[in-house]
C-alpha cells in the first residue's frame, strides 16, 4: 500500500502505520470516530460563528449540538424580553409619551428582533421603520428635552443586535447599504431635532459600523475557509483520478509484454505451419498466412499503443521512462529473490510459497501477485521497520491467495516521517485485483500490525475480466473504499 493509504488508515484507526501510536489528525469530513476527542464547546461556538449560513437557514444551523443551534434564539429572545418593557417604561415615564403610543412603539421596535435569527434584512427594515416613526413622534413628546434623540438607548441596543445578525448572514454589499441607510436617516432626522436634546445619530452610525465590520469580517473568514476546503476537496479528487490513470497506464505497459509474447507465438506458429505440416492444402496455407499477417499487424498496433503510454507527456508517463523496461516481467517465481532482498535490508520476512504456484498462475495473475507482494513489503519497510512479516502465497484449484501480515514496528526503529504519499500502492493493488476478477482486503490488526489479503482467480480471462467490476470490489471493506 502507499504512504497516503497507510496515513489515512492511521487517521481512522487512531494509530500510525505499522502499529506506531501517533498524533491524531483531524478528519476532513463530519464523520468522527468514537475515540476522537470532541472539540470544546467554545471552540464549537467559534466554528459556528465562522460557518456561513444559507439563505433559508438560521444562525448556527451547522452547530453540532442542539443547545448551540438554539442559542441565537435564546439570546435574541432575552434581548426582546428585556427591551420591550424597558422601552415602554422609558417612553412613557422619561419622555412623557402617551401610554398607548409607548406600548405600540415598544412592540414595533423590539418584537421584530425575533426575525433576526432567520430573516435579518426584513427584521432590520421593520425595526428601522418603527424607529423612524418613534423619532418623529418623540418630537411632540412633553419631556423630550434633555434626553437622547432620534435614537433612544433601547433603539441603539436593538439595532446593534440586528447588525450583528446581519453581519453574520449577509453580503458585504448588504452590510454597506444598511450602514449608509442608518447614517442617512440620522442625518435627515437631525434637521428636525427638538431643542435641548442629545443627538445620537452619530453614535449609532459609529457603533453600527464597528459591529458590522467585526461580524462581516468573521463571516468573511468562514467563507474563505469554506472555499479553501472546497478547493482541497477538488484537488484531492483530481489527484486521486490522476493516480488511478497513471496506475492503469503502468499496468497496461506491463501487460503489453504478456500479450506481445502470446501474439509472437501465434505469428511464429502460423508462419511455420506450412513447413511443419507438409502437404497442407492451399486454402489452409492461405488461412495460416492471414492469421500470421493479422498477428503481426496487432503487434504493430500494440507497439504504437505502448509508445503512447510511455510518452513523457502522456497520461501514462511513469518510472519506466520513454524507453520502457527491457528486463522480463517478474512473477511468483521471483518472490524468493524479492524476500531475500528485503531481509538483507534488515526486515525480518518469512516466505511461505506453495509448490507449483508460479507454473499454475496465468501471466497476468503471475505479474499481479508479484506486484502486490512487492508493494506490501515496500510499505512495511517504510512504515514498520523491524516488524516481523509473513508472506504466504498458496494455490488451490481455482485461485491464488496472497497474504502479507506484519506486526508493529520495532521500538528502536527509525520510521520514515509521515507525508502525503503518492497513493499508487492501494490504487495499484485494487486495479490489478479488478483486472483478474479477484478480491482485495486490507486493514490494521488489533496488535498494531497490518494485513493485505488478495485472491486472484486462476481462470483469468474474458469472463473474469467481465466480472471484475463487481467481484473486484466485493471483497473490499468500507475502509478500503474510503482510503482509495
Amino acid at each position: 500500500m502507499s504512504d497516503d493509504a497507510r496515513e489515512r488508515t492511521a487517521v481512522r484507526t487512531g494509530r500510525q502505520p505499522g502499529g506506531r501510536p501517533g498524533r491524531r489528525t483531524p478528519a476532513r469530513g463530519p464523520a468522527r470516530t468514537a475515540d476522537t476527542p470532541e472539540p470544546r464547546p467554545l471552540a464549537q461556538l467559534a466554528a459556528s460563528l465562522r460557518t456561513p449560513a444559507a439563505a433559508a437557514q438560521p444562525l448556527f444551523a451547522q452547530a453540532p449540538k442542539a443547545w448551540q443551534r438554539a442559542l441565537p434564539y435564546l439570546v435574541v429572545g432575552l434581548f426582546v424580553v428585556s427591551l420591550l418593557p424597558t422601552t415602554i417604561a422609558v417612553l412613557a415615564g422619561d419622555y412623557g409619551m402617551d401610554g398607548g403610543w409607548s406600548g405600540a412603539l415598544g412592540v414595533a421596535q423590539t418584537v421584530p428582533l425575533l426575525l433576526a435569527v432567520t430573516r435579518p434584512v426584513p427584521a432590520w427594515a421593520l425595526v428601522t421603520v418603527a424607529d423612524t416613526v418613534g423619532a418623529i413622534l418623540l418630537t411632540q413628546a412633553d419631556k423630550v428635552a434633555g434626553h437622547p434623540w432620534p435614537w433612544t438607548p433601547m433603539v441603539i441596543v436593538g439595532n446593534l443586535v440586528l447588525m450583528a445578525c446581519l453581519g453574520l448572514r449577509e453580503s458585504v454589499r448588504t452590510l454597506v447599504g444598511v450602514w449608509l441607510v442608518t447614517g442617512a436617516l440620522g442625518t435627515v432626522l437631525g434637521f428636525f431635532q427638538p431643542a435641548d436634546t442629545m443627538n445620537t445619530a452619530a453614535l449609532l452610525f459609529v457603533l453600527g459600523g464597528v459591529v458590522l465590520a467585526l461580524t462581516g469580517a468573521l463571516r468573511g473568514l468562514g467563507d474563505a475557509r469554506q472555499r479553501i476546503a472546497e478547493q482541497e476537496s477538488i484537488s484531492e479528487a483530481e489527484r486521486s483520478r490522476r493516480t488511478l490513470l497513471e496506475e492503469r497506464a503502468r499496468i497496461a505497459r506491463e501487460l503489453h509484454d504478456v500479450v506481445a509474447h502470446h501474439m509472437s507465438v501465434i505469428t511464429v506458429q502460423a508462419d511455420s505451419a506450412p513447413y511443419r505440416l507438409p502437404g497442407m492444402p492451399e486454402p489452409v496455407q492461405q488461412e495460416f498466412a492471414a492469421i500470421a499477417a493479422g498477428a503481426r499487424e496487432s503487434l504493430g498496433e500494440m507497439r504504437r499503443l505502448l509508445t503512447v503510454l510511455r510518452a513523457p507527456d502522456g497520461g501514462g508517463a511513469g518510472d519506466d521512462g520513454a524507453g520502457g523496461v527491457r528486463a522480463p516481467q517478474p512473477g511468483i517465481g521471483r518472490l524468493q529473490q524479492l524476500v531475500e532482498g528485503t531481509v538483507r535490508a534488515g526486515q525480518p520476512v518469512v516466505l511461505s510459497l506453495a509448490a507449483g504456484a508460479a507454473e499454475a498462475a496465468p501471466p497476468a495473475v503471475d505479474l499481479s501477485a508479484y506486484r502486490i507482494v512487492q508493494e506490501a513489503l515496500a510499505n512495511v519497510v517504510r512504515h514498520a521497520p523491524g516488524a516481523p512479516t509473513r508472506v504466504s502465497v498458496t494455490v488451490d484449484d481455482d485461485e491464488v491467495l496472497i497474504l502479507v501480515v506484519n506486526g508493529p514496528a520495532a521500538r528502536d526503529a527509525v520510521v520514515e516521517p509521515e507525508g502525503p504519499g503518492t497513493g499508487h500502492g492501494l490504487v495499484g493493488m485494487r486495479e490489478r485485483v479488478r483486472l483478474t476478477g479477484g478480491t482485495l482486503d486490507t486493514g490494521p490488526l488489533p496488535d498494531g500490525g497490518f494485513r493485505v489479503a488478495a485472491r486472484l482467480p486462476l481462470g483469468y480471462g474474458g469472463a473474469a475480466a467481465g466480472r471484475h467490476g463487481t467481484n473486484g470490489t466485493k471483497g473490499m471493506n468500507d475502509t478500503n473504499e474510503e482510503r482509495s
